[in-house]
């Protein structure tokens, strides 16, 4: 079996082995605009190519920025498009074409990799831990009042505008990149994403309203986007804010619409405030909580060093790579902020593998969960303690972004 990178030439072959792995049949051409693999950079995508000269596997990679507790912005690579043929499966192609993949990813000096699981049981073998978590929120109208602020809060200010998706595709692109830059856990949507329509709504040209949310000033700062269903269901695919009263703003005109039995929240954040605000506490009802993004960290002193830290502190993992083969013993000392990660030869506090650190680098994982679970080894009775005050970022880890 070869591995080889895809070109231009072979979108079509590459969209179409993808297709017969996941069993589906695509209308849309493979170089179609509007679709979600219209984006695919084919420079970066591999084909698994059987001796016969079949493509019998795929995997891609998209270039994104992930933001990282302390606003730090580092590129990553997006796997996604893996898919083996049903008649090749079992027979080492996933992992063949994993490893060729995570040597690519090093050697284009980055630090870590994420990606969208399709089935939970797959990555973890790979390296790949599950880092940010969202669910649904579904809200009766009938009792989805919001009660007033308790602490001393200035008025809102702003304004909301209701738009149609053909109308605001720019204010979209420019608000969604502001939030991401300050939301741990957030990936960029590069520009080439909106403008091909590849993606999910709102990236999506599919029909939509955008409640577009205006500060004082006029400044788009907010926007929902959301259609109404059967029956009498309104469906909010997402809300981006710069702020909190922004989303509480948008939050209170979505509940408000007139003619709906419900509101739904898709993305909902696992730490959002709203439920707090509503006057029946018991009025938002939890769902579909499950992982989104997942982490696999490639170079363990570069990822530690590259993300912000709230807490002083010293911390030695002992990290276990099996997939890669790989072993080392880590001293992270962290002082104002900033990490320094060295080899060292002192006594574990943590022993983990390299998924566990995965989902613990953006904090949304507390290291004691993780030991509670028995996945990683506390050396001492007040490590896991150490190390959920070390990983704790000022603010919960969430994505959006579909790829």
């Amino acid at each position: 079996m070869e591995i080889r990178s895809t070109t231009d030439e072979d979108r079509e072959v590459f969209v179409g082995t993808l297709q017969a792995a996941f069993g589906r049949f695509w209308d849309t051409p493979a170089e179609g605009r509007g679709v979600w693999w219209s984006a695919l950079e084919m420079d970066r995508n591999l084909l698994a190519v059987a001796t016969d000269g079949r493509p019998v596997g795929t995997a891609g990679a998209y270039s994104f920025e992930l933001t990282l507790p302390g606003e730090v912005l580092v590129p990553v690579s997006g796997v996604t498009t893996v898919g083996v043929l049903p008649s090749h499966r079992r027979q080492g192609v996933l992992s063949a074409m994993m490893r060729h993949q995570l040597g690519e990813l090093r050697a284009r000096g980055e630090v870590l990799s994420v990606l969208t699981a399709s089935e939970g049981a797959i990555y973890g073998r790979f390296g790949y831990g599950p880092a940010t978590y969202t669910r649904r929120l579904t809200v009766p109208r009938h009792r989805s009042a919001l009660a007033p602020a308790r602490a001393a809060a200035g008025a809102d200010g702003g304004s909301v505008e209701v738009l149609r998706r053909a109308e605001c595709g720019a204010v979209l692109e420019e608000v969604y990149d502001r939030y991401r830059r300050a939301q741990p856990g957030a990936l960029s949507r590069p520009h080439r994403w909106w403008d091909l329509g590849a993606g999910q709504p709102p990236v999506s040209s599919a029909p939509r309203y955008i409640a577009v949310h205006r500060d004082a000033d006029g400044v788009p700062d907010g926007y929902a986007s959301y259609a109404i269903g059967d029956p009498d269901v309104l469906t909010v695919d997402e809300t981006v804010a710069t702020d909190d009263a922004a989303f509480t703003a948008l939050a209170r005109f979505l509940l408000s619409h007139d003619l709906v039995g419900q509101v739904v929240f898709k993305h909902f954040p696992p730490d959002h405030p709203l439920r707090w605000q509503f006057e029946d506490f018991r009025a938002g009802q939890v769902s579909d909580d499950t992982d989104w993004l997942w982490v696999r960290i490639l170079d363990v002193p570069g990822a530690l060093t590259a993300r912000g830290w709230s807490t002083d502190g010293e911390l030695v993992l002992d990290v276990d790579d099996p997939f890669l083969g790989e072993r080392g013993r880590h001293l992270l000392t962290v002082r104002d902020g900033k990490a320094d990660c060295v080899s060292t030869d002192r006594e574990p506090d943590l022993s983990l593998d390299i998924r566990d650190l995965g989902s613990l680098y953006l904090g949304g994982t507390a290291p004691s969960t993780l030991v509670r679970a028995g996945h990683v080894r506390a050396h001492h009775p007040g490590a896991a303690l150490l190390a959920d005050a070390l990983f704790r970022p000022e603010r919960a880890p969430h994505c959006l972004h579909w790829f």
